[in-house]
């Protein structure tokens, strides 16, 4: 699986928007018009397909989930990440 590098957005404090598409054919992110898009095949049951999401954005940044942190957007479609120090 080929990612996109967004090692470019792993600074302290960086806040990320993204669109998550859940129970998609594949994982993978994609970048159009400047907005991330994140397509993770788990469901969103229980937290599941955000902690799919959290895994695949560190994953392409290069860091550990642990320092990413979801702000907003528990339930929705649309997200917020902030990137811990």
């Amino acid at each position: 699986m080929a990612l996109i590098d967004l090692s470019h957005l792993a600074k302290p404090g960086a806040r990320i928007a993204v669109r998550v598409t859940p129970k998609a054919s594949r994982d993978r992110i994609i970048e159009e018009n400047g907005n991330l898009r994140v397509y993770v095949t788990t469901a969103p049951e229980n937290g599941k397909a955000n902690a799919a999401v959290q895994r695949l954005l560190a994953k392409a940044m290069g860091i550990a989930k642990s320092r990413l942190k979801l702000l907003r957007g528990d339930t929705s479609r649309d997200k917020l990440f902030e990137v811990d120090p």
